[in-house]
């Protein structure tokens, strides 16, 4: 009887680990159909503190891991979305899921993080706006077709994460609202890409009003392509994103290109001056007056400064 070489004994480790990591918050396996047993050569070693990222048959999907916090961004998560992003592109993954753990999809800002808002100077405003602008371009640009599977709440940012992605599933349950005129924001970064989505009177109804909507109301407006009951979201993201991996990969990403193409020197304009508009906001009486009305659960007293 042969024994199996070195290679071999090593090869058949190999497979039982990828196979127990299959799942395993931060790291990335091959996800070709068919390969889902090989590591890849650029397995990530990272543990992720915020989000789980797993592939499986070519499919990558990170899910928003703060259940407890209703999936609020803290600073720490929003740059864990970015380092995610990057290591799906770089994975042999065709297609991405984006979706939440728990009872909500994102709820916004963290409060933590918002209280750290008020008294930051202007550079330091800026330099928290380009990051909102990093994470919002570099979902709506993915060169891989993106999907957004909306558990939950999807408020202010998290509204914007799901309808960033180019396809947007949601339970019926879910809720959507850009809030930020309530606090005393302005929602500069999305409302750009907003505009081109839905058109100016719909986007000057959701904005201006801060009004929370539901998914049926997201349907019609054309920001959900999809209301899925909750026991069948993944699996029908899922069953979506398969049909996405048929099609030629080198196709879809000139496809996505083309289209993003389309508006792209606009909204480099547009987000450009959203940048400074996000910035300026936050040194007035108002911006601060929201924050703090909202942090001690008051109805807000507005000067109009």
């Amino acid at each position: 009887m042969q024994l199996p070489s070195h290679r071999g004994r090593e090869s058949q480790a190999e497979n039982r680990e990828c196979r127990r990591l299959r799942f395993a918050p931060g790291r990335i396996i091959s996800c070709l159909p068919g390969q889902s047993a090989r590591l890849s050569l650029h397995e990530i070693r990272m543990k992720f503190q915020t989000l789980e990222l797993a592939c499986d048959a070519g499919i990558a999907t990170i899910t928003l891991n703060r259940p407890e916090k209703r999936n609020a961004l803290s600073f720490e998560l929003l740059n864990e979305i970015l380092t995610a992003l990057d290591e799906v592109e770089r994975s042999d993954a065709l297609v991405m899921i984006l979706t939440g753990a728990g009872k909500a999809f994102c709820a916004g800002l963290d409060l933590d993080e918002l209280k750290t808002l008020i008294g930051k100077s202007h550079a330091e405003n800026l330099e928290d706006s380009r990051r909102m602008v990093r994470i919002f371009r570099r979902l709506y640009d993915f060169p891989k077709p993106t999907i957004a599977a909306v558990n939950g709440a999807a408020i202010a940012g998290g509204t914007g994460l799901a309808t960033m992605c180019d396809f947007t599933l949601a339970v019926p349950e879910a809720k959507f609202g850009y809030t930020e005129v309530r606090i005393g924001f302005v929602p500069a970064i999305v409302s750009s890409i907003l505009v081109w989505q839905v058109g100016h009177k719909i986007a000057r109804d959701l904005l201006l009003s801060g009004r929370i909507f539901d998914a049926a109301e997201a349907y019609r407006f054309g920001l959900v392509n999809e209301i899925v009951p909750a026991e069948g979201l993944m699996a029908r993201a899922r069953e979506l994103a398969g049909q996405l991996i048929e099609n030629s990969p080198s196709s879809v990403r000139a496809t996505k290109r083309l289209i993003n193409g389309f508006i792209s020197s606009q909204l480099d304009q547009q987000i450009a001056q959203a940048v400074e508009d996000n910035a300026r906001i936050r040194s007035t009486d108002d911006f601060r007056e929201g924050i703090t009305a909202f942090l001690e659960r008051r109805k807000p007293r507005w000067s109009g400064k």
